[in-house]
């Protein structure tokens, strides 16, 4: 008999354990819930639309080279390294530029995948364009219009139109 009520007691302070722990685990899960909520409030957070960028003007930075298709990688993101060989397939046909933001080994991999019919911008000056156009996702791809204009920006470069021939 002893024995049972030692056993009964033990499951009893295992459950009280248990309770707690759950308690504890819905406390931090309602901390971090209001903490997404307040940061979902902010503008652009899990909410960018490269649409948004239709009409504005590449800087001129950007504009000076005259492409009519655009991409933005970052080295650091595996997605980019996987469309880096379709955009450089549309290079080919047509006047690119790859804005490729990040520096290293990773970087140097990803333009070489971009391949040699792109123009590379990198380094300083490729932050400062991705920053003043707003780019929040990589990879995002946009086509100009002969103005430096924004016509069209997705996260997906299939879903671009193919631009006019290069001149």
């Amino acid at each position: 008999m002893p024995f049972l009520i030692a056993a009964v007691v033990l499951v009893g302070v295992l459950c009280l354990f248990d309770l707690l722990l759950t308690f504890a685990v819905l406390r931090r899960l309602r901390e971090h819930t209001a903490e997404l909520e307040r940061l979902a409030g902010r503008p652009g957070f899990s909410s960018y639309d490269p649409g948004m960028l239709v009409g504005h003007r590449l800087p001129e930075a950007a504009r000076a080279y005259g492409a009519t298709l655009v991409a933005f990688f970052d080295a650091q993101c595996d997605t980019c390294h996987d469309h880096a060989p379709k955009f450089a397939a549309r290079a080919r046909r047509h006047s690119a530029l790859a804005v490729v933001s990040g520096d290293g080994a990773r970087a140097d991999e990803l333009i070489g995948a971009v391949g040699p019919d792109a123009v590379v911008m990198r380094g300083d000056d490729a932050h400062a364009v991705a920053d003043d156009l707003g780019i929040q996702a990589f990879p995002t791809f946009v086509l100009v219009d002969p103005d430096g204009s924004v016509v069209q920006a997705t996260t997906e470069l299939a879903e671009l139109p193919e631009p006019a021939p290069a001149a």
